[in-house]
């Protein structure tokens, strides 16, 4: 059939297929614009009073005079989006208001370059996505006896304290978040969050333990990256890294970790009382967006968080901005800590390699991942009297009785099997169960294990399904770094992950199992059997700085210019982490369906941070979240729990890791002591100005850059970014003679203080004045002079250690690399 289409038919077809090519190549992109955000705003406007607080308050945001202005803000976004775009060309996905001055949209990369010309516009920047950083601990940081007992015990650790959690959602039914076992939660009336309301269950997500929840996925949405069915359009966790985070920083206290019929312990949160508020903006599949994270810790503030724990990190760094520092991503979290909000994020799991952090800026409190005292080890008896170690959390094989070893190459039903992978194990239906029933079944550890399309649990499953006593899987080649972690099984089962190990069995199977002219099994003569891999043994050696986590010395610019700041900040917990999980959480498949899971990243780290502050929060309502990151980082602890120097994972050629002595660049001012923190004695405290004045004082910066996100005009007067207050000192590019001040604040009482450095030969540091005296609540200033000794192309490490009449003992790092003048 023939249709006379006439030309105006024509052009609505050309016009339908140009917004669809339009909208085909569409872009998210986060727009800053002129003008103060709430947090900022001075007054100048007519009808708009002053609203900008001092550094470290909290704004009231019910007020009508903030309500008012921030509707203004969203009325002039809408309005000079609607000046450029014919509507239907464009959609705005969030306005930001209370933190950063802007908006996210979906438009054109043409239509962005016109918002970049157009008057009044500050910045344009292309969305980039970000990451989870995922890859026992009370008792070992000594919570249950030494810091709970302090405020009152666990059922009052954290009271009151909001912890808001950007990331993957919550399980709202798991029993580390029920509130009907507890004493009845009141309401804290200065958060202000809400809670959505489950589009299946009709019934909202709090309980008074949770007391927000919300989700942010506008971004994700116009990106075509949101899938409703398994990615939830509610704060329901789909992946099980959101519910993990949150159940380290406040999960209730004492919760049985049962799987697999076995009790690995109880589990609980660092601050077991406090509240959590869920700000849900990152997805199991495709992790998240930058615009989404912005809107979700905009919220959050506003809402009336105290702490913000951020177990997420950019994929890569921002198209258009060259310093670490200044994108909206960090500019928002400065202003969240100008409204007093402690963060702690993620370092990032890049080790151990330097220069590999995602965590930059100074009002940031950047935690890496230690190891700690934990070992789940096994080991494989072979029939000739040989014993190979190697991990599995799982029962034993009977122990007086040997079994015989099939391995699943010789079990296969057929040779058509082999497209199926089968020595992976992860399809019973492809091997012979009248061979393997009774006998220990032998796999092999594949590339498809490391991407996530075969799994332990996935083995072992196979294994039961066939009626074998347990399975053995070997690991036949490892890149260096390859980290293996031991996953709960509900039958005997070991991974064997040393190469020699594995060369050993291979041999022994080999020679005892006779074969046919060609190469069928006559029968199976080798045998084994296999230990209790349930139990951990508890090693000295601990803490030791995770292989994973990421290394300093940290950046100020995307050429990878060393920054006069030490990055991390401090070392916590972060491998083999137990807490709770979403049985529909699918980040890790070896514990689909479960409801606990024991992971490691530096997003195990960062809660761990999170939930201690909580703590000093409570003791301390009024210090600013300078002063709790100083606490923690002044009474860190760079010794392991034998008194020896902590070590550092780092790569090695021939086994999974060696061992190597730890710097500031791998641990920070060191590993958090908690109970410390809560009296740290003297504080190094810093405001929004002191920020500002770190950012105008580094090399290279572009002033107007600054101005851009700050809405405040450079002030030079700090000298050079290493006076900045920080609790640590920093010098990247030594040249001559440099003298940096750091002021000190007494939080206890009365105490004379004597100070004393050491340094590497390389550089010489003297301090002044060499004691003090300290009235409570007082400051006092004091120097400290490097000098280049000698000229090695390295960093030279030292510290300075301030010790009190009344024992306090503060302790900062002291980097410097020298250079020729």
């Amino acid at each position: 059939m023939l249709v006379n289409m006439g030309l105006s038919d024509f052009q609505c077809v050309l016009i339908i297929l140009s917004s669809l090519l339009a909208a085909a190549k569409a872009e998210i992109y986060v727009v800053t614009i002129e003008g103060e955000p709430v947090i900022s705003y001075t007054g100048g406007l007519d009808g708009f009073e002053a609203i900008a607080v001092e550094s470290d308050e909290k704004i009231d945001t019910t007020s009508e005079l903030v309500t008012s202005y921030a509707h203004h803000l969203e009325s002039k976004h809408d309005m000079l989006l609607g000046m450029l775009f014919e509507r239907g060309t464009y959609k705005k996905l969030y306005s930001y208001s209370h933190l950063i001055n802007g908006f996210a949209v979906h438009i054109s990369p043409e239509q962005a370059e016109t918002l970049r010309r157009a008057p009044g516009v500050k910045s344009v920047e292309r969305d980039w996505k970000v990451k989870r950083l995922t890859i026992h601990t009370p008792q070992f940081l000594g919570l249950p006896t030494e810091v709970w007992p302090t405020g009152g015990g666990f059922d009052r650790a954290g009271e009151d304290i909001v912890i808001g959690f950007v990331d993957s959602g919550i399980y709202p039914h798991h029993p580390s978040f029920a509130s009907r076992n507890t004493e009845p939660y009141g309401p804290v009336p200065r958060y202000r969050g809400k809670c959505e309301i489950d589009p299946d269950t009709k019934k909202d997500f709090c309980n008074g333990k949770i007391i927000g929840a919300q989700h942010f996925a506008q971004a994700a949405i116009a990106a075509g990256a949101f899938n409703p069915s398994i990615d939830f359009a509610s704060p329901l966790d789909g992946d099980g890294h959101g519910s993990h985070t949150a159940a380290i920083a406040a999960g209730n206290n004492g919760i049985p970790v049962r799987m697999n019929g076995y009790e690995f312990g109880k589990a609980s949160g660092m601050a077991p009382r406090a509240r959590i508020a869920v700000y849900k903006a990152l997805y199991r599949l495709f992790g998240g967006y930058v615009a989404d994270v912005v809107a979700a810790i905009d919220q959050a503030v506003h809402d009336g968080v105290d702490i913000l724990s951020l177990s997420v990190g950019p994929n890569s760094p921002p198209a258009t901005t060259k310093t670490t520092y200044l994108n909206p991503f960090d500019a928002t979290l400065l202003g969240a800590v100008k409204a007093g909000v402690f963060v702690a994020q993620a370092a990032g799991n890049g080790g151990p390699f330097p220069k590999t952090l995602v965590s930059y800026s100074p009002w940031i409190a950047s935690v890496a991942a230690a190891v700690d005292d934990r070992r789940y080890k096994n080991h494989l008896t072979l029939g000739n009297g040989k014993m190979l170690a190697g991990i599995g959390l799982s029962p034993s094989t009977h122990p007086n009785q040997t079994y015989k070893l099939v391995a699943a190459n010789d079990v296969l039903l057929d040779s058509s099997v082999m497209k199926y992978s089968p020595t992976d194990c992860q399809k019973a239906e492809v091997l012979s169960k009248k061979l393997v029933e009774g006998n220990i079944l032998l796999c092999g550890y594949s590339f498809n294990f490391v991407s996530g399309t075969a799994s332990i649990k996935k083995v072992s499953e196979t294994a039961k399904a066939l009626g074998a006593v347990g399975f053995v899987l070997c690991v036949e080649n490892v890149s260096p770094g390859t980290k293996f972690d031991p996953v709960p099984v509900g039958i005997p089962g070991i991974l064997i992950t040393d190469v020699s190990n594995t060369k050993e069995l291979i041999d022994y199977y080999n020679t005892s199992t006779p074969r046919d002219w060609t190469g069928r099994v006559k029968s199976f003569k080798g045998t084994g059997n296999i230990g209790d891999g349930l139990v951990p043994t508890l090693h000295k050696s601990a803490p030791q700085v995770a292989l994973f986590s990421s290394r300093g010395p940290n950046i100020k610019d995307f050429s990878f210019q060393e920054a006069d700041l030490l990055k991390p900040d401090i070392l916590a917990p972060g491998s083999l982490i137990w807490a709770a999980w979403s049985p529909n959480g699918t980040d890790e498949p070896n514990y689909a369906g479960d409801g606990f899971a024991m992971i490691s990243g530096t997003s195990m780290a960062a809660p761990h941070i999170a939930g201690i502050a909580a703590l000093i929060k409570q003791k301390h309502p009024q210090w600013s979240p300078a002063a709790i990151k100083s606490s923690l980082m002044t009474t860190s602890s760079i010794l392991d729990r034998a008194g020896r120097p902590l070590l550092a994972q780092q790569s090695s050629d021939t086994q999974a890791f060696k061992l190597v002595t730890a710097t500031p660049f791998d641990y920070g001012s060191g590993h958090v002591n908690p109970r410390a923190a809560l009296d740290p004695g003297l504080i190094f405290d810093a405001g929004y100005e002191d920020y500002l004045g770190f950012l105008c004082t580094t090399p290279g910066i572009d002033v107007n850059e600054v101005k851009k996100y700050t809405h405040t005009p450079c002030n030079s007067s700090m000298g050079q970014p290493s006076n900045f207050n920080t609790p640590s000192i920093t010098v990247a590019h030594l040249v001559g003679t440099r003298t940096v001040t750091r002021t000190v604040t007494n939080v206890a009482e009365e105490e004379t203080y004597v100070i004393t450095a050491r340094m590497g030969p390389a550089v010489a540091i003297e301090v002044s004045p060499p004691a003090m005296t300290i009235k409570p609540g007082s400051s006092r200033k004091f120097s400290v002079t490097l000098t280049v000794r000698s000229v090695t192309g390295t960093y030279s490490f030292g510290e300075i250690l301030m010790k009190g009449s009344r024992g306090h003992k503060v302790r900062i790092p002291v980097l410097a690399s020298g250079y020729q003048r």
